[in-house]
Formats: structure tokens, C-alpha cells, sequence
């Protein structure tokens, strides 16, 4: 009578090989785990216990992680309400981790699911079920972690000697009995690029010629029939090929190298010359370095490339630009319409963008500030077009802000004067009527501080920017407007200062009469 009123308890069986080895075979170990896993839920008929006939049987695949298929859909049918009860051959074949266990115990008393070991008798109800499966998980991943030593120490002890411990081939060799062999078809072509970059000293040039002579990546056949590589070099891969000691006979590991067993394609003389010559043409540090380049990492060009900072030497004078990924890579086919411009102009442009708009949307357009430390971090992204900018930018209010502005790149020589200390290029059309107001607006509140300083109504900049509330260092900074020359004065008043001029280049401006004057003669004039 009890058996007839037993609740029926769903059994799903879950089975679990670490390797492919004799999965082959009619009887393997996933049908052994299987077959005693069945007959433990037989002997459990009498409590309502009833097998569920999908098999969930994972071969091949580790228990140190999840990301097994079988556990996948037997997870998806207990989230589903198909199964009670998880039933396994041993623990370990469910998982060796004892955080995947946390897991996955949670996720199966969420949803009311027991789990069953047919050679580990506990109830995961019971505390002291849950310490044995923790007890037994450590010992279950200590294992693991044992073993993954050892194949590591094996590797190292192997490689040490020589040998070839696995991984995928490179161009120019083929395997044969796990040793590597030199492929006839590929090998003139490791040949030609070791022997043309030493005549090229240039990877952009070099990644051309492959591409213009059909020349791709090594192709490799995977296990589950697809295909790897067989793509256009790009500057990375290329780079690595060139510095790869295994076209030299050697086997690398870990930062160190030894003599292999295989042959060597490329003489050590003529290796060591592309060494030296990959350094040479390697930028320095200090090269790397764009202390100014406000938009790294937020430039792109009109096809989605990435425009990074680059420089470039000219008779000692140093320039800086943004320059799209695909130009980098020797593809100036695929880059957008702008695929170089001047970092100064291109910086400039987006600042005064984002300027105009604070101004325009506050109430109070003089006390936007101009510092581009202070407006840059709000920049999430600039898209350059040949006849626009397109500008997002991040409110206080947390919303993105899409803004364009028309903007033009043409290829055009520029003659550059150096503009006083900032070293800036600075544009000859009229300036802004915006930036004009804010300068008029800070002088005549500089000469008003001035003159409260001299009549003794205050006793300092600090007095001041107590009452402004701002700080010491931008009242003092405001003040020096009220110094500056009568020509540089009259500039502003009749706006034909230079469009590049900014209040706080004039707040920053020498004392030196004769040295602000060099200020209105400071413009950049394109010669076509």
C-alpha cells in the first residue's frame, strides 16, 4: 500500500570521462557509469523512484569546469521541473570544483532536486551529507590540481630536451609523429619575409606586399572539421613571426629557449639582423607616450576603425596625429574617409564642440570651464567624417548627448608659427562669438577684482574666491586678464584675436607686453 502511494521521483542519470580514449568501444566507462547508476535506481523502486530516459553523458570533457553539454541540458531540465533527483556514479564526476558545486547544490535545492552518489552513500539534506561532498570535492580538486602540476612539470622537462610538447603549428612546418617538418609549400615563403623585411625595415610595407602577392596565414584542419587561418597577416601575427626562435631550430618556454629536434629555416645571422632591425624601428617609450593626446581610445574613423595617437619627426620638430587601425596595418583600402588628421586641429575641434554646448544648455555660459582635463573624461566617442565631427558626449545627467558639427579635412600642406609657450597651431578665422563673450566677461570682472584689491575693499585673492566660490588658484588665474596689453585688449574687443585663442591661454599669457603681442601674430594658415 505504501509503494502504491509513493510520490513518483523523476532519476536522471548524469555520466562524466575526463578523455576520448576507448569511448569507441561498445561497453565504454560512460555505459559502465550508466549501467550501475540504473540498477542502483531500480533497487530504489519500491520509494517511487523512476528513470528518466535521456541520457546525459558528457565524454571528453574535464570536471574542473562547467561548460559541459550533457550538464548544460541536465541543468535546463531540472530548471524546467523535469527532474527530482540527480543520481552519479561518484561525486568528482559532476565536478571537481568545489565552487561549481556550491553552485550547482544551490541551483538544485532551489529547485527542490536530490542528489545521489551510487558509491558514496549521503543525503545533501543533511549538514553532515554537506560536509562529506565538501570533504570529498577537496580531496577531488586537490587532485586536479596535482595533476595539472605534473603536466606542467612534465612540459617544462620536455621542452628542455627539445622536444615539441603540442600547440599549433607554424607556417613553414608541417607534424609528422609529433615532430615538426619543414612543408616545401610554405617555406619559401618564411624565407621571403624574413629576407624582404630586412630590405623593407618597415611591417606596414612588408604586410602590403603579402596582401599584394596573395600570402596568408598558416591553414590548420581542427578536430571538428573546420578550418583555422588562412587570413591577411596583420601586424601582430607578422611581428611574431619575425621574432618566432623556432624558425631557428630552437624550442621556447616560459621566457626561455633550447635547441629542438626539428630543422631550422632561417640562418641565426639573418635572424639576429631582423632582431636588431625590429628594434630599431620599434618605437621608444618616451615615442609611445602621448601625454597630450586627449582622445586616445575615443577617435574613430568613419568605418568603425580605432584612431590612435601617433608622432612623426620632421627636421627635430615632432608632430602628432590620430591614425586609423587599418592604415596601421598596411590597409589604407578599408580605412574611412579621414584616415590620418593633426591631433592638435582634431583636438581643438571636438573641445570647442563640447564648449558650445555646456554654454548653450547653462545658465550661466561663463563659468563653463575650459580646462580640457575637466571636459575630456565626458567625451565617450568621436567619429570623424570628411565634412563632420560627430561627438557623444556624457550629461550630468548620465544620458549621451549625440552632437555634429560641420568640420572639414582636407590633404593640404600647413605652414606652422609656434604659438608663445603652448606650442599650439591655432586657426585665422574669426573667433567665436561665445568664446569672445567669456573673454570681454573675464576681463572686466579681473579689472573689477583689481580694483577692489587696490581701494583696499578686499585683502586678497582668497577673500575673493571665498565670495565667488571658486578657488584661490582661479581667482588668481582670472586676475591676470586684467594685465594684459592694451593691443591684446583692443584684439578682443573688435574679434580679430585668433579663433584658436582661449581664455585660458590669455589667463596664462606672460606679463611681458611684447610677449602677449606674439599672441595676435600666433595663427596656423593653410597654404593649398
Amino acid at each position: 500500500m505504501s509503494a502504491a502511494l509513493a510520490k513518483l521521483l523523476r532519476c536522471a542519470v548524469y555520466t562524466r570521462v575526463s578523455s576520448e580514449y576507448g569511448l569507441e568501444q561498445e561497453f565504454n566507462s560512460l555505459a559502465a557509469q550508466r549501467e550501475a547508476c540504473e540498477a542502483y535506481i531500480t533497487s530504489q523502486k519500491h520509494e517511487g523512484w523512476t528513470l528518466v530516459p535521456t541520457a546525459f553523458d558528457d565524454g571528453g570533457f574535464s570536471g574542473g569546469s562547467m561548460n559541459r553539454p550533457a550538464l548544460q541540458q541536465l541543468l535546463a531540465a531540472i530548471d524546467a521541473g523535469e527532474v527530482d533527483i540527480v543520481v552519479v556514479y561518484k561525486v568528482d564526476r559532476l565536478t571537481r570544483s568545489l565552487a561549481d558545486f556550491a553552485k550547482l547544490v544551490e541551483r538544485f535545492d532551489a529547485r527542490q532536486v536530490s542528489f545521489v552518489s551510487v558509491t558514496q552513500s549521503f543525503n545533501t539534506t543533511s549538514s553532515m551529507g554537506r560536509l562529506t561532498l565538501n570533504v570529498l570535492l577537496s580531496f577531488a580538486q586537490f587532485e586536479r590540481e596535482v595533476t595539472g602540476e605534473r603536466i606542467r612539470d612534465k612540459i617544462a622537462a620536455s621542452k628542455k630536451k627539445g622536444l615539441r610538447m603540442g600547440g599549433p603549428v607554424p607556417l613553414g612546418y608541417d607534424t609528422e609523429d609529433k615532430k615538426l617538418v619543414i612543408n616545401p609549400a610554405e617555406v619559401e615563403t618564411i624565407r621571403f619575409i624574413f629576407r624582404r623585411y630586412l630590405e623593407l625595415r618597415s611591417l606596414t610595407g612588408l604586410l602590403r606586399e603579402l596582401r599584394e602577392r596573395g600570402l596568408t596565414t598558416k591553414i590548420s584542419k581542427l578536430r571538428d572539421g573546420t578550418q583555422r587561418g588562412g587570413v591577411p597577416f596583420s601586424k601582430g601575427p607578422l611581428a611574431y613571426l619575425l621574432r618566432n626562435r623556432v624558425y631557428i631550430g630552437d624550442v621556447c618556454h616560459k621566457g626561455q629557449h633550447y635547441s629542438g629536434h626539428h630543422p631550422p629555416i632561417i640562418a641565426l645571422e639573418q635572424f639576429e639582423a631582423v632582431q636588431t632591425a625590429l628594434s630599431e624601428a620599434a618605437p621608444s617609450s618616451t615615442m609611445r607616450i602621448n601625454t597630450n593626446a586627449l582622445l586616445a581610445g575615443k577617435l574613430f574613423d568613419d568605418r568603425g576603425f580605432r584612431m590612435t595617437p601617433t608622432t612623426a619627426n620632421k627636421v627635430g620638430v615632432r608632430y602628432r596625429y590620430y591614425t586609423s587601425f587599418a592604415l596601421q596595418q598596411g590597409r589604407r583600402e578599408e580605412a574611412g574617409s579621414v584616415p590620418r588628421v593633426s591631433a592638435p586641429a582634431i583636438e581643438q575641434a571636438v573641445l570647442e564642440l563640447v564648449r558650445e554646448h555646456l554654454s548653450s544648455a547653462s545658465q550661466n555660459p561663463e563659468e563653463v570651464t575650459e580646462d580640457p582635463a575637466e571636459l575630456t573624461p565626458a567625451i565617450a566617442r568621436v567619429i570623424v567624417r570628411r565634412d563632420s565631427l560627430e561627438v557623444h558626449y556624457i550629461a550630468s545627467t548620465g544620458e549621451e548627448v549625440a552632437m555634429s558639427w560641420p568640420w572639414t579635412s582636407t590633404k593640404r600642406k600647413a605652414r606652422q608659427q609656434v604659438v608663445g609657450r603652448s606650442g599650439d597651431q591655432r586657426s585665422n578665422r574669426p573667433i567665436r562669438a561665445e568664446t569672445r563673450a567669456r573673454m570681454l566677461a573675464g576681463m572686466a570682472k579681473a579689472r573689477s577684482w583689481l580694483d577692489e584689491v587696490l581701494a583696499g575693499r578686499v585683502k586678497g585673492t582668497h577673500e575673493i574666491a571665498e565670495r565667488e566660490g571658486c578657488s584661490e588658484r582661479s581667482a588668481r588665474m582670472t586676475l591676470n586678464l586684467a594685465f594684459l596689453s592694451p593691443e591684446v585688449v583692443k584684439a578682443v574687443v573688435d574679434g580679430s584675436i585668433s579663433n584658436g585663442m582661449t581664455v585660458t591661454q590669455l589667463t596664462e599669457a606672460e606679463m611681458d607686453w611684447d610677449e602677449q603681442s606674439e599672441l595676435l601674430r600666433c595663427s596656423w594658415s593653410p597654404q593649398r
